[in-house]
């Protein structure tokens, strides 16, 4: 990403293209939704029947045959809410450079803004958070990289961390690109093989790259984008919350928070739950497709 001044703010922000971002390890934000909760309008499990004789038994059914699993059931999904609320206040701290196998790079960085000075980090929490509700309502285990939207951290060594101990099947970055107003539009972040941890999943990465960005082209009606990537598909080695990852994982560049016409739509509630939803769509059809 490009770093760029925040309108608002004496900071210095930046597009999180340019640094992966990362965190330390957080508490489980919620359990797999519960197998009875789509069960709801199904018959009694115990209904009286008569034997051969014409004597009334009762006959119980087991649980299985009353539930069936949810589609994500079963399944692991991390998700990286770009950046932190609070990182502007310890610039120190988000400065530290942090080993990503191939070089170092910094901490995390600030993130960028839209024009009017809604933040980067403001968005991922919000847009992370509708997601993992969606997920959970599919039967997936969620886990994100941050607790809160006011705190600093965690780093972008951390975060991919985070993904591994979970054994995630699927991991997803979210962040807004901070790129030159006149260009727009989303694109999609893939690790490259390094030689390293990430080079066992690049293959799978890829997959969940592209079912993540059908589902969110489809679901949106966000274009590609005009400036980075082939049809908003980008490869690259220089992430430390890819080249770290020994799981599926990507970035999501939702659009140009620069730009006026992809702003307005980062700024608008149910927009962002439109994109919550379109991503919730490329993680399900990821997880449940035959690898």
């Amino acid at each position: 990403m490009i770093r760029r001044p925040l309108a608002a703010a004496a900071l210095a922000l930046c597009g999180v293209g340019a640094v992966a971002c990362g965190g330390a390890e957080v508490s489980d934000t919620g359990a797999a939704a519960p197998a009875t909760s789509s069960q709801l309008g199904r018959p009694a499990a115990t209904q009286d029947q008569s034997d051969a004789a014409g004597t009334t038994v009762p006959t119980t059914r087991t649980a299985s045959s009353e539930t069936e699993a949810l589609p994500l059931t079963g399944k692991v999904v991390v998700i990286d809410p770009g950046h932190n609320g609070g990182n502007f206040r310890h610039t120190k701290e988000i400065n530290q450079l942090v080993d990503i196998f191939n070089q170092k790079k910094a901490c995390d960085t600030t993130g960028t803004s839209t024009n009017d000075g809604y933040t980067e980090a403001a968005f991922t929490w919000d847009v992370s958070n509708r997601l993992a509700k969606l997920l959970k309502a599919e039967g997936a285990t969620v886990k994100l990289t941050r607790t809160s939207s006011t705190e600093w951290g965690p780093c972008i060594n951390q975060r991919a961390a985070i993904g591994n101990k979970a054994h995630a099947d699927a991991a997803i970055s979210i962040h807004g690109d901070g790129a030159a107003a006149n260009l727009r539009g989303f694109h999609i972040i893939m690790p490259k093989k390094i030689g390293g941890p990430v080079d066992p999943v690049v293959k799978d990465s890829a997959r969940l790259g592209q079912n993540v960005r059908d589902a969110f082209r489809s679901g949106t009606g966000l274009p590609y984008s005009t400036y980075i990537g082939k049809q908003a598909l980008n490869y690259r080695s220089d992430l430390g919350g890819l080249n770290l990852s020994t799981v599926p994982k990507i970035f999501i560049e939702c659009g140009n928070m620069r730009n006026a016409k992809d702003a307005a739509r980062f700024k608008d509630p149910a927009f962002r739950a439109r994109m919550a939803r379109s991503l919730a769509k490329g993680l399900a059809d990821y997880l449940t497709s035959a690898r």
